[in-house]
């Protein structure tokens, strides 16, 4: 429709003209300073705040909203977004071999990176990405498994029945029924991934994997080696934990449901993606110690609700010195499913006009689960409200994984200790206690670990090429397998598309952050707790209260992106490399314990084969 050009477009034309115009005037080459790219960022900056506010906004509303106009309102808002960040990187690129300031450098790299799905710059093609990346996610959010007639399942009420039930039938059943929830999704995401390419490649990458990979401070190659030597740490770690485990599991169901190959069917860890391994503790239970104690029990006895649930949550941060909750964040977040209508319970933080408005969107139960997400995702909410003060282009983490790590982190100071100083628990268990916590958490933890690398191992593969269509879903497996030692529950065929039933393929979510975080958290764990004095075990410190530790934790979150992400480590913990010794530290115990179990069972076995 003539008209429809919003008036940004015009404006980031002409500005790209003229500082065109500028850098012809010069002689081109590297000695030549550059007095325009400082003009430009501004420009981009005011434009890409704007910009981004607004789509924020929109895909808001379709996430707790979901009809086809707020879809629509959705796409046609991240379209525009999308092509002002492709026109100004575009523009960009006329500042590339001439001298800038580092700080101006590092933000038009950033302007670069801006999208995980660059949008071409044809604008039909662009409106088609809009479009498939808003329909993909939609789909996903009213995704349901109808078992019969008159009865569905979203994908919380699937969750809770992998989660609790025995019956290897029913989890068979609910594990098929969620899953076919990806199929019709495979030729959307097809085209979807063709464009998302087309506009990797005019931004100069040479496809949409190898511009997730340049976002890290090092080269593509660079990154997925670090990848590499960070999952060699920890998978020893990992091996242990899973033989554990699938030893139990075949106790418990036999050989008939367990394969002969050494292998874990994905429907008997509690989790419709085999990701999270806690809610099967009970069957995989080290010995009672009579120290145990139980969280949702106790949440539930005091009667918790969704609202006092973020309410603890908020209570930690403060606890650390920093301000409370701005009046919108209780306003307009999203903490309980409506009867009336479909939204995206995936929990998430937004903070698009931190620091006064900054908010969660999670359909909050009540349990200890939850509880430690919500601590994740005011996690995201304080990290946006203490980088506020930086432009556009640093309001964000040092890197995404960054941004992950920083609740979980408060997380994993959620200890007996600190529930007791809250007064969820009567009295702390003792270190006779120490091997259950342990056991617990490393079913989340650790068993998280190969989920968190194989996505993008699977994606950045999709991506190059390397994997084609005709081969997505054996391509899923065979990483599942290679990775997680966890298999597909029954034969699946390329008419299925597994991939598409974690919510982060469709929503198109770049995905080895998580694994990162699962390390980082436990590295900026440890620097934390030194801060705090605390020489006892990692798995017994909190920091809850200690102001000393949160100076030192907030020191880091206010530097957002501005500094490549080994000074952001450095000014928290003193180190400038990624280290997973943190986390073998934390369970080192726990590995002990579970390397004696698997030799009682296997006489001869080594877990690290």
């Amino acid at each position: 429709m003539i008209g429809r050009m919003p008036a940004y477009r015009l404006l980031i034309a002409a500005f790209v003209v003229l500082t065109a115009a500028g850098v012809a005037c010069r002689n081109a080459g590297s000695a030549q300073p550059d007095l325009n790219a400082g003009t430009f960022l501004t420009n981009a900056n005011d434009t890409l705040l704007r910009l981004g506010i607004e789509s924020s906004q929109a895909g808001w509303v379709q996430n707790t909203y979901i009809t086809v106009d707020t879809q629509k309102i959705a796409a046609d808002a991240q379209s525009d977004f999308a092509a002002a960040v492709a026109e100004l990187a575009l523009g960009a690129r006329r500042f590339d071999g001439l001298r800038l300031s580092e700080d101006d450098a590092r933000k038009l790299k950033l302007l670069k990176l801006q999208l995980s799905a660059p949008a071409p710059n044809n604008p039909a093609e662009r409106d088609e990405l809009s479009s498939l990346s808003s329909s993909l996610k939609g789909d996903y959010g009213k995704g349901k498994y109808c078992p019969s007639a008159n009865r569905c399942l979203d994908i919380d009420q699937a969750s809770n029945i992998l989660a609790s039930s025995r019956d290897p039938r029913e989890l068979l059943d609910v594990w098929q029924g969620w899953h076919r929830v990806g199929a019709p999704m495979r030729d959307r995401y097809t085209r979807f991934v063709e464009l998302s390419n087309k506009g990797a490649r005019e931004l100069g990458f040479d496809d949409t994997g190898v511009l997730w990979r340049s976002n890290y401070d090092m080269s593509p190659d660079k990154f997925a080696a670090e990848v590499d030597r960070l999952w060699a740490q920890v998978q020893p770690l990992y091996l242990s934990l899973h033989t554990y485990v699938r030893s139990k599991l075949a106790a418990k169901y036999g050989s008939a449901v367990l394969p002969a190959d050494g292998t874990i069917p994905a429907h008997l860890v509690g989790n419709m993606w085999a990701q999270d391994w806690s809610n099967i503790y009970p069957l995989v239970a080290a010995p009672a110690s009579g120290e145990n104690y139980d969280l949702t029990a106790s949440l539930k006895r005091r009667n918790a609700d969704e609202r006092s649930m973020v309410k603890y949550a908020e209570n930690f941060f403060t606890s650390l010195g920093y301000q409370a909750l701005p009046p919108a964040f209780w306003e307009r977040s999203l903490f309980k499913k409506p009867a009336d209508r479909d939204v995206v319970c995936h929990a998430s933080a937004s903070g698009w006009d931190a620091p006064e408005d900054v908010r969660i969107k999670m359909c909050v139960q009540i349990n200890a689960e939850d509880f430690r997400v919500v601590h994740h995702e005011l996690g995201h909410d304080y990290y946006g409200l203490l980088y506020a003060k930086q432009p556009y282009f640093y309001r964000d983490g040092a890197i995404d994984a960054f941004h992950e790590a920083v609740g979980d982190t408060i997380a994993l100071s959620a200890t007996p200790g600190y529930l007791k100083q809250i007064g969820l628990i009567d009295r702390v268990p003792s270190e006779k206690g120490d091997l259950e916590y342990l056991l617990n958490t490393a079913l989340a933890k650790v068993a998280f670990l190969p989920f968190g690398a194989v996505i993008d191992q699977w994606r950045w593969k999709v991506f190059s090429g390397e994997i084609p269509p005709t081969a997505y879903n054996k391509a899923w497996w065979d990483l599942r397998n290679k990775y997680q030692r966890v298999t597909a529950s029954v034969p699946r065929t390329e008419s299925d598309f597994d991939p598409g039933a974690k919510y982060h393929v469709p929503a198109n979510t770049p995905y080895t952050r998580y694994f990162l975080a699962y390390i980082l958290q436990f590295q900026f764990h440890r620097a934390l707790c030194r801060e705090a004095g605390f020489t006892g075990p990692l798995h017994r410190c909190s920091i809850y209260g200690n102001k000393a530790a949160g100076a030192k934790l907030a020191k880091m979150l206010e530097m957002g992106s501005s500094r490549p992400w080994p000074e952001a480590l450095a000014a928290l913990s003193g180190e400038s490399a990624m280290d997973a010794t943190a986390i073998l530290d934390y369970f080192a115990p726990l590995k002990t314990w579970l390397d004696e179990q698997n030799r009682a069972a296997q006489p001869g076995l080594s877990v690290a084969q």
